[in-house]
């Protein structure tokens, strides 16, 4: 029997009924859906809280809960999630009140297989393209907000970036993780005469050095195994544009020789194929590590260094932009409250403060994260200093190895951190080394 094609949507089912969810379940999976299943309000709370739905089909009548009041705690807690009312021919007039307060369809059971597959592709495919759709909205906002500055250190940096916009230079921005060195190229793109064309971005820590020249030059029909079809590289779709090697850094040192080749000569080969091609591409490049210790080392060509960094750039962290920070962190509010309709409309004095003391190691990648968070769970007008998370690490006081604290604080002070500069859960978990569900307890263990 051959295998069930994996289908991009994770879908939450809750009903109280055991016979219809299984199968539902057995339904959705079958179509290669990642599927998870709440009997209870409380259940469907707890999976919302640990994991990330595309997709919810809800049962309207859950036992002794109501089924419009777990909607509309569903549309504070994932606003993002489609949801599809589920109920009897009875209590449809019920569900239509449920599409007035935020569900996008209704089905009425018993439903056949066909319906609910029809719902549920119907469905991921709208939220498909929201957040497509959010995406290249948020690349539009995430260059303002990161190069948004009244700080004479970065203002000096984008009056540069402007001035070598227009040339063909190669440059190198540096800077530590989160100070925008990406937006900042994507910005220096738009300012250029390639504004017209691409501006493709490779993410050099992410593959492999094989996969890595495959992506980058595109490999030929069989040139390796699985390589079913020929592809053309990201070379090519820059042809006109920009490239842009995101942590250059962690390009593999192997393959170092042929990007150096094609920065000097414009030229390059699929992998597979002796062809010689030709892209006309400016090269933009960004890394958080130092280059110069890393050639000493033998970790980084030197000549490939001198290619790269015609022009550099270098990004100063938030900590030196600090006229800065209470303008981010504004407008992310701003921004947050309105996609997540909260009630937060400004900051604490306390609140303020804390933000202004902090020292931001991760940057304004932090400082959006700890305003989203702030802005979701703030239930009122003024965002105050216990919805920021900060208090482990604000200012001089903030823990650190050695000190004379319990392990519990060192950890409550670590696991608080991370999470701030991490973009998704998983993702921190990762970074801690334990699992998600571990994370969980320890974020209702702390408070954070």
């Amino acid at each position: 029997m051959d295998a069930v094609e994996q289908r991009s949507g994770r879908i939450l089912l809750v009903d109280d009924e055991p016979a219809i969810l299984r199968t539902f379940r057995y339904c959705l999976e079958d179509q290669g859906y990642q599927v998870a299943t709440a009997n209870s309000a409380a259940q469907a709370e707890t999976l919302l809280q640990r994991q990330v739905f595309d997709l919810c089909f809800l049962d309207l009548r859950l036992g002794e809960d109501s089924g419009l009041d777990v909607l509309a705690q569903m549309r504070l807690q994932a606003p993002w999630m489609r949801v599809v009312i589920v109920t009897a021919h009875s209590a449809v007039d019920t569900a239509v009140d449920a599409m007035q307060i935020g569900a996008a369809d209704y089905l009425v059971k018993p439903c056949s297989p066909d319906q609910l597959r029809l719902a549920a592709a119907k469905q991921l495919e709208v939220r498909a393209l929201a957040a497509r759709l959010e995406a290249l909205e948020g690349e539009v906002r995430n260059v303002k907000d990161a190069l948004d500055s009244h700080s004479p250190a970065m203002m000096a940096v984008l009056e540069t970036a402007r001035q070598v916009a227009n040339t063909d230079a190669n440059i190198l921005i540096l800077g530590e993780s989160g100070t925008g060195k990406g937006e900042l190229a994507r910005a220096i793109h738009g300012w250029s005469q390639r504004a017209k064309k691409s501006c493709v971005t490779i993410n050099c820590p992410s593959l492999t050095a094989e996969l890595m020249e495959s992506e980058l030059f595109g490999h030929s029909r069989g040139a390796f195994t699985g390589a079913s079809e020929s592809t053309l590289g990201r070379v090519n779709q820059a042809d006109g544009g920009t490239l842009f090697l995101d942590e250059i850094g962690d390009f593999p040192l192997t393959l170092q020789p042929k990007l150096l080749r094609f920065i000097q000569d414009k030229e390059y080969e699929r992998v597979g194929d002796p062809v010689t091609r030709r892209a006309d591409v400016r090269i933009l490049a960004a890394t958080n590590l130092n280059l110069d210790e890393m050639v000493r080392d033998g970790r980084f060509r030197e000549d490939l260094l001198y290619r790269l960094n015609v022009i550099t750039l270098k990004l100063p962290p938030l900590r030196e932009r600090t006229d800065d920070v209470m303008t981010l962190a504004e407008g992310f509010l701003a921004r947050f409250v309105k996609d997540y309709a909260r009630p937060a409309r400004g900051f604490t004095d306390e609140a303020r403060n804390a933000l202004l003391d902090y020292r931001w190691p991760g940057n304004i990648r932090e400082l959006r994260n700890v305003i989203e968070r702030a802005s979701i769970i703030c239930p009122q007008e003024q965002v105050d200093i216990s919805h920021l998370g900060l208090t482990p690490q604000v200012g001089s006081h903030a823990p650190r190895v050695g000190a004379e604290l319990s392990l519990e604080a060192l950890e409550k002070a670590h696991i608080s951190a991370v999470l701030a500069n991490s973009d998704t859960l998983d993702q921190a978990a990762r970074t801690l080394g334990i699992d998600a569900s571990t994370l969980y307890r320890k974020r209702k263990q702390y408070n954070l």
